[in-house]
């Protein structure tokens, strides 16, 4: 899978991980549920499940998309939110499409001109942002039915699964997915990527959920204090398409090798702040092992609450939210809008179809495309 770059496979250990939320005197019991949440596009059934652990700590996921709907953390004073945007019923999520919480596939990220050429055949797909394909296509995995998979396991778990048909998007071959979401008594959401090809084909799989670790519809995220485990990152063009460099973090307002309050270079007149309105961009993890490494913390200073994402990918793209647009009516009535959520999309790199010297998206029959991601949250002393 990872020819690129390294050319190395990203193996699946997970690194050690400790910490535990104080649970609530009135916590629900540890496990899953299931309720019937709507109808889909062509009328598929729609389930929410929800995943709780004994500390409190509970997800709801939904198998339209695929997609985080919530994900209820406790802060300093043991006050539980909701730290995912999102929406409270399935028809705003069939309206609305700015991929809260969703899997992005079967390209997530950008394809540049829209077109990419495999085995000497030029693919030529959907134009859904500007010259670019973004996420997909016009109907990428965020706006499939996906059919949930039995599971077994000590933890709380739902394994989802997706056939993507050979010609879909106009992506060659029939790409067979599942993503497992799985919520562990450390305190981690663990999301287990895994696809198989019958034709080989290019894949860059991720979940696009917005963070705001005060609660969703707080306000904007410019205080949260962010760190990202990256020397590099992939400068872009006007278009956001990569130019293929690997540019280090140094003297830039890319660095956050040490923790930074997201705001203090969002404006920066950097050409590249310019290009993406704020942060945009895919940053070139360092990686120890072939395990799951550490990529990004974060800690909100208003709640104390802390996240930190661990990947076996080789980027993750920061976003900070800056084509929201104001006056997005989420859930409980709050109010989305510019910057109100954080985005740390882990993924193979932009347009690596187009960049031969990016680690590899392409995936051969007899493969098995197998990534993690976790997210793991803690409170702060």
């Amino acid at each position: 899978m990872d020819k690129g770059l390294s050319r190395r496979k990203f193996g699946v250990a997970l690194a050690g991980v400790a910490a535990a939320a104080a649970a609530t005197p009135n916590q629900k019991k540890n496990g899953m549920t299931k309720q019937t949440w709507g109808k889909g596009p062509n009328g598929e059934q729609v389930e929410l499940y929800t995943l709780r652990n004994a500390n409190g700590i509970e997800t709801s996921i939904t198998n339209y998309g695929c997609r985080i709907v919530t994900l209820k953390t406790p802060d300093r004073d043991r006050q539980f939110a909701d730290v995912v945007l999102g929406f409270d019923n399935l028809s705003q999520y069939l309206d609305k499409n700015p991929f809260f919480g969703a899997i992005a596939g079967r390209y997530a990220n950008r394809i540049a001109n829209g077109q990419f050429q495999l085995d000497g055949h030029t693919y030529k797909l959907a134009k859904n942002n500007g010259e670019n394909t973004l996420h997909g296509g016009l109907v990428g995995f965020d706006k499939k039915v996906w059919e949930p998979q039995g599971v077994t396991g000590a933890n709380p778990s739902i394994r989802l699964k997706y056939v993507s048909n050979d010609g879909e998007e106009n992506f060659p071959g029939t790409l067979t997915t599942f993503v497992t979401y799985t919520l562990t008594q450390d305190n981690a959401l663990r999301i287990d990527y895994e696809a198989t090809t019958d034709k080989k084909t290019v894949l860059n799989l991720t979940n696009h959920s917005y963070f705001d670790l005060s609660g969703a519809g707080a306000g904007q995220i410019l205080d949260h204090v962010v760190t990202i485990n990256a020397d590099k990152f992939t400068p872009v063009n006007a278009n956001l398409i990569p130019t293929g460099e690997l540019k280090s973090v140094e003297g830039t307002p890319f660095d956050f090798r040490k923790p930074t309050r997201v705001g203090d270079r969002i404006d920066d007149k950097d050409q590249q702040m310019q290009y993406g309105q704020g942060y945009d961009h895919n940053f070139v993890l360092n990686h120890n092992g072939n395990g799951s490494s550490f990529a990004v913390r974060v800690m909100d200073p208003r709640s104390r609450r802390v996240m930190e994402v661990l990947t076996t990918q080789p980027g993750v793209q920061f976003y900070t939210g800056n084509h929201l647009a104001n006056g997005i009516k989420g859930k409980g009535g709050a109010t989305y809008g510019f910057r109100s959520g954080l985005c740390f999309e882990t993924q193979h790199f932009p347009d690596s179809p187009n960049q031969p010297n990016f680690p590899t998206t392409e995936l051969d029959p007899g493969q098995r495309f197998h990534q993690v991601t976790i997210f793991k949250f803690s409170v702060a002393a």
